[in-house]
């Protein structure tokens, strides 16, 4: 795959406008605008009951909202025939929460699954791209007969990461992708994730309560308040947002997270 486009200044690769998503009586978003620009990290953030997931199933179009408009790729998720928007949908890759591996599957019949579904490919022709994209991620080439039983929080989250790489999409959505995981393999994994979106010029929309992520990895987030959205960088907002997201964001876990950036940043220009 050839990366894509950097180019932060281009049309927006997500675009959301007077997004409103109630279940009964309950409104759990009133009205949100969002727009995702090529080639960045979006972090969502935001209080237990926010909504973050739904916003994120309502963009991939697994949620219907009751009123407002989802773009992606300029293509409104709501008004596409099945082929168009089964077209749309190889062209995103989805990590949920769990990993949603199928247990009774081995990690390479896992990832075969969107390869036969999508592409009707064979199975010598799978095998190396199954290969190259456990590689990818970091997981051994024994992990492809293991099933996800078989494997450690870590690595069921690289092995789920694998099958949303497996179509080369060029946008990334990731709900919580550390949950679960200790500190020492969610750091490893935030690294994982930038240097994936690097590498590959991915779009990334990450939906997660770990805040050393936003600050370790996102370019901008948005953070749910009050049913609506504050957008911005995470200095920006804590220096100028909303008084709720600038408290969200100063908490002391997250403090103590900008600090050991900061010291990772100057031993990294002092060399090392």
């Amino acid at each position: 795959m050839t990366p894509a486009s950097n180019d932060m200044s281009g049309r927006p690769v997500i675009r959301v406008r007077g997004l409103v998503n109630r279940f009964g009586t309950q409104t759990v978003h009133d009205g949100i605008d969002l727009d995702v620009r090529p080639g960045e990290v979006m972090g969502v953030v935001g209080g237990s009951g926010s909504g973050k997931s739904v916003l994120l199933r309502t963009i991939i179009g697994l949620n219907k909202p009751a009123s407002g408009t989802v773009e992606v790729f300029h293509r409104n998720v709501f008004a596409l025939a099945d082929e168009e928007r089964i077209a749309l949908e190889r062209r995103w890759g989805v990590l949920f929460q769990d990993g949603a591996l199928f247990s009774s599957l081995t990690v390479a019949e896992n990832l075969e699954v969107p390869l036969r579904e999508s592409l009707g490919m064979a199975l010598e022709l799978m095998d190396g791209i199954i290969a190259s994209k456990l590689g990818l991620v970091g997981l051994p080439a024994d992990a492809a007969t293991k099933y996800p039983a078989q494997l450690s929080g870590g690595m069921r989250k690289r092995a789920a990461l694998a099958r949303a790489l497996i179509l080369d999409p060029e946008l990334l959505f990731l709900d919580e992708p550390t949950s679960g995981l200790d500190p020492l393999a969610a750091d490893a994994f935030d690294h994982l994730i930038k240097d994936l979106q690097t590498s590959l010029g991915l779009t990334v929309f990450l939906v997660t309560h770990d805040l050393e992520t936003v600050f370790a990895i996102c370019d901008r987030v948005a953070v749910i308040v009050d049913k609506k959205l504050r957008v911005g960088t995470p200095q920006a907002l804590m220096g100028e947002g909303d008084l709720w997201a600038r408290d969200y964001l100063q908490s002391p876990r997250v403090r103590a997270a900008r600090e050991a950036a900061r010291q990772e940043h100057q031993a990294w220009e002092h060399g090392g």
